[in-house]
């Protein structure tokens, strides 16, 4: 029997996680246009013999430009060129599905998928935010389970193009004048709520058949959705508890549902402050904190926990009589991560804004190389985790000491490959089926 190991995947972003990390005098200001710098980012996570890597993204100008490096490349844009620079690693694009179509956006992830020779990734978001809205005309982000519908609709549609030419219709028979197999064309005809799609996709069947499907959210509705269809889930704890609880309940959730629980793994994210004692780890981290401007971070907390501006003090407590979950429409695990965050340890506005500072949410963790391994090891085993989301607070000096001094204490202790070995796809990397094609039909003979 194989023994189960560790999927790593690298969370890139500009010049790291730390909203404060753009300030450090080795960071370049301006690498979130940068493709050399993604593309020495790509290559120290190949080294690192890590399954994949992953660059968040959405319709909208995310920061205060004032606060951090804002505006990033179109990632499928980017990981195009990433396929061509590296040569094993997963290649995943976040991509919305409130604010794109299903023929345009297949069509991009299958052609990546062919450049990269199977290793696109596609990480399925409903993008909350009137921001996002009002870019596309309206006056609102749609209801929270307006979105999920759409999700599914659209990742139904999605399928159906992806599996509109079969694996074998190319017949390529320069004799007979025949390139390809009418008979294995199938356009999609779907009319639902929310799409009408008449025609095949116009791109072959891709290395994967379709990406790896990776979802983000946990959210009640998040987690229906990824019971259904995910593949890969990035999500974020605080607590070994909570994620121990969010493991548990995905994994029920993905067997109800009919499918394999193995065939969803969980990823927490991590942001890992490394030094060479725990001394070193705090100083590091202590120095990204204090660089931290409290304003801009207040702002978007009151943004996030949809408050009028000036509600919040930074050294006060956050306001007893917020709302619940239920009531809101934009990112509710977020919101609810957030909250019981701040109330668990009792942290003020300003100590909440350091906290989320350097991982907006997810969990951060300064140590040796072996105390962060062990926290890994811990979360692994313990049933809270199948592998991690990397989130270096600075990059690339982050991404570099997580690969030469982590990787190596996990690789000792058999929790993660020494090499790629003879698997090629990313969804082999990640122990999954190819999908069959649903109009797989016998070959037919042509005359």
């Amino acid at each position: 029997m194989t023994r189960r190991q560790l999927h790593l995947n690298a969370f890139l972003m500009s010049t790291g996680h730390h909203e404060a990390s753009w300030r450090l005098p080795e960071s370049d200001p301006y690498a979130s246009v940068d493709l050399d710098h993604y593309r020495d980012l790509a290559r120290i996570a190949e080294r690192g013999t890590f399954d994949s890597l992953f660059l968040a993204d959405g319709p909208v100008l995310f920061n205060n430009v004032g606060q951090r490096p804002s505006g990033v490349l179109e990632p499928l844009t980017l990981l195009t060129a990433l396929a061509v620079a590296t040569e094993h690693i997963g290649l995943i694009a976040t991509a919305s599905t409130s604010y794109n179509s299903p023929y345009n956006l297949a069509r991009r992830f299958a052609s990546l998928d062919h450049v990269s020779g199977g290793r696109a990734g596609w990480n399925i978001v409903t993008t909350a935010g009137a921001e996002a809205a009002r870019n596309f005309g309206l006056d609102d982000e749609p209801a929270h389970a307006t979105r999920y519908e759409r999700a599914d609709e659209f990742l139904d549609v999605a399928l159906k193009l992806w599996d509109s030419w079969e694996d074998d219709l190319i017949v390529a028979d320069k004799a007979a004048g025949v390139w390809g197999d009418e008979h294995k064309l199938h356009p999609p005809r779907h009319q639902g709520t929310y799409f009408s799609v008449e025609g095949a996709l116009n791109v072959p069947r891709s290395p994967q058949g379709y990406p790896l499907l990776v979802q983000a959210g946990s959210s009640r509705d998040g987690k229906r959705f990824a019971a259904r269809h995910a593949e890969a889930v990035f999500t974020a704890q605080q607590t070994l508890n909570d994620a121990q609880d969010f493991y548990s309940d995905l994994k029920a959730r993905t067997r109800a549902a009919g499918r394999d629980p193995d065939h969803v793994k969980v990823l927490p994210g991590i942001v890992p402050v490394i030094g060479s004692t725990e001394a070193e780890a705090r100083a590091h981290e202590r120095l990204l904190d204090d660089h931290i401007v409290p304003e801009h971070g207040l702002h978007r907390l009151e943004h996030l926990l949809h408050l009028e501006a000036g509600v919040l003090e930074l050294d006060s407590q956050l306001p007893a009589d917020l709302p619940p979950e239920s009531a809101i429409e934009g990112a509710k695990s977020r919101y609810t991560l957030v909250v019981e965050l701040a109330r668990r340890e009792r942290l003020t506005v300003r100590q909440l804004i350091g906290r989320l500072g350097g991982g907006r949410g997810h969990l951060t963790f300064a140590g040796t190389p072996e105390q962060v391994a062990d926290a890994i090891e811990d979360w692994f085993r313990l049933g809270a985790a199948d592998g991690f989301n990397i989130m270096p607070a600075v990059l690339p000096s982050g991404l570099d000491r997580f690969v030469d001094h982590v990787v190596p204490i996990l690789r000792r202790r058999g929790l993660f490959r020494s090499e790629y070995g003879p698997r090629h796809t990313l969804r082999e990397r990640y122990g999954l089926p190819r999908p069959a094609n649903q109009h797989t039909s016998p070959t037919l003979t042509h005359v």
